[in-house]
């Protein structure tokens, strides 16, 4: 069994790691850190390669392997541990946080230190790399916004960010900051999202034509009676993400890259890896949405498709024109954007001020609310999640699995679906992290990004992040991460589930609105 303690040092956390072949379970107890909040990591080595394998291990024959949220076995909680530190789901100890060496008691075992390098210090610019903001112009009229960082770095493998759905490459800000000061690093923004927004009106209105609601004093764009020449087949769906990915990656990073997608754009990190393995030197998953669409695609099923005659190309027909105009208005609106992002963040002191300020950004936009439709009426891709899991095995794409374990939407059952599948895979589950971990917890993030790309690019000669002396067994294994930050605080046990359910609610009766529009 692996019990592992990461505590906060200047510029940097240590990690702790102790192998406990035999210990009495109910009775050994451990100092508590006080002011420190636990951040957990669930490890998921693969259970049919000697290189994912550890040598402190306790057999799972007495065990529920299958639950990826348990340890290999849970210790028992000390009573003075204050239980807003630790998940109803599991025990855990919380170790000393001496700079020390530490021992366990009742053993006397000391256990040996791990350095995690904490982010570069803003203030420093010596320290942090720098980030250029550009734009490629891949078709007329749509320009794509990315961020890049370490563009010095010419003997390092590229790493491609993608984003999640109404977010952008400003979320991959601390990664670009750190891992750029290693790697060639980009961050991209979808079309339809972002700052990738088109630079004019894809439809114009004839002159007999009546203004809608949205027109007039706002000036939106979208609305109007015809598609503009370049936009006729314009539709922000996962096809053309997809493409616009290729592209990118041939035009202008010119090489392979290690893609890393949150999300939604963990989805489309692994559907344009299924199409395009020659461009992919892996994939990680964080928190990746399992589905990504709702109506049906024209090429899997045609006759399906014909029952829904509009499918997010411009103009926006009239009867979704009005329900886009209702929807878009409380979408948008400031205080439902920050209500999501307590939603989504399971650590309410993560700063989320400038995602905020970028996301209300985006949604002043001309262009923004007729892009919203685009992608929400878009048909759902030739390929499914697990048809693209499918395609990456066979053609033996690592891919690497990071789920923070407290997000609400897409929970890490899913994760461990993925898992299921590719059991070669690392699977690592963060707590307590939401559905944004590598901006919650960007240390553990980037620190397990490294060693995950290491052990590829030495062809596993170097071990994977917290499985290092691998010894071939023929048994599961969990090993468990406790990082502590100071001044964090878990706000997850505290999270409004009556507006979750309210918000489930709604959006079912949306789905509803949109079938009876369309099929108006």
């Amino acid at each position: 069994m692996e019990i592992i303690s990461c505590h906060s040092a200047p510029c940097s956390h240590v990690v702790n790691f102790g192998g406990i072949d035999d210990i009495n379970l109910r009775h050994a107890k451990l100092p508590i850190v006080k002011g420190k909040l636990p951040f957990r990591v669930v490890v998921r080595p693969g259970c049919g390669s000697s290189r994912y394998r550890h040598s402190h291990i306790l057999r799972l024959k007495r065990l529920n392997r299958w639950q990826p949220s348990r340890t290999v076995c849970s210790l028992s909680r000390d009573e003075n541990v204050n239980s807003i530190f630790l998940s109803e789901d599991y025990n855990s100890y919380v170790l000393d946080g001496e700079e020390d060496v530490i021992s366990v008691t009742g053993r006397g075992k000391s256990v040996p230190k791990v350095l995690i390098p904490g982010l570069p210090d803003d203030s420093n610019r010596d320290s942090v790399a720098p980030i250029s903001s550009c734009y490629w112009e891949w078709k007329p009229k749509l320009n794509v916004h990315y961020e890049k960082s370490g563009s010095g770095n010419l003997d390092s493998p590229p790493i491609l960010f993608l984003p999640g759905f109404g977010v952008g490459s400003f979320h991959y800000e601390k990664q670009l900051k750190d891992l750029g000061r290693d790697y060639r690093a980009w961050a991209l923004d979808f079309l339809g999202q972002g700052m990738s927004l088109p630079s004019q009106d894809p439809t114009f209105r004839r002159k007999d034509g009546n203004e809608s609601i949205l027109d007039g004093e706002n000036h939106v764009w979208g609305f109007g009676d015809k598609s503009e020449t370049w936009a006729e087949e314009l539709v922000y769906s996962v096809d053309l993400w997809r493409d616009q990915v290729r592209y990118f990656i041939e035009e202008v990073i010119k090489e392979p890259v290690y893609l890393v997608g949150n999300s939604l754009g963990g989805f489309v990190a692994l559907y344009f890896a299924a199409y395009n393995p020659q461009l992919v030197k892996g994939v990680t998953l964080l928190n990746s949405t399992p589905f990504w669409g709702f109506l049906p695609n024209p090429v899997r099923s045609p006759r399906l498709s014909r029952l829904f005659p509009w499918a997010g190309t411009f103009p926006l027909p009239s009867s979704v024109r009005q329900l886009i105009e209702v929807l878009w208005q409380k979408v948008s609106d400031p205080s439902s954007i920050e209500e999501i992002l307590k939603q989504v963040y399971a650590d309410h002191s993560t700063k989320v001020d400038n995602v905020f300020s970028r996301i209300i950004e985006t949604t002043q936009h001309p262009a923004a609310a007729a892009s919203f439709a685009s992608i929400m009426f878009a048909p759902q891709g030739q390929l499914s999640f697990k048809e693209a899991l499918s395609r990456c095995q066979m053609n033996d794409i690592p891919i690497c699995l990071m789920y923070g374990k407290e997000d609400p939407w897409v929970t890490p059952i899913w994760g461990a679906q993925v898992k299921s599948q590719l059991q070669e895979a690392p699977y690592y589950e963060i707590s307590p992290a939401g559905h944004c971990p590598h901006d919650e917890v960007p240390e553990v993030v980037n620190f397990l990004l490294r060693g995950w790309i290491r052990n590829l690019e030495s062809n596993n000669s170097i071990a994977l992040p917290l499985l290092d002396n691998p010894d071939d067994v023929n048994y599961d294994v969990f090993a468990d991460l406790e990082f502590k930050r100071e001044r964090s605080r878990k706000s997850v046990r505290n999270f409004n589930k009556g507006f979750l359910l309210l918000l489930k609610k709604v959006a079912f009766l949306m789905m509803i609105d949109i079938g009876l529009f369309v099929a108006l």
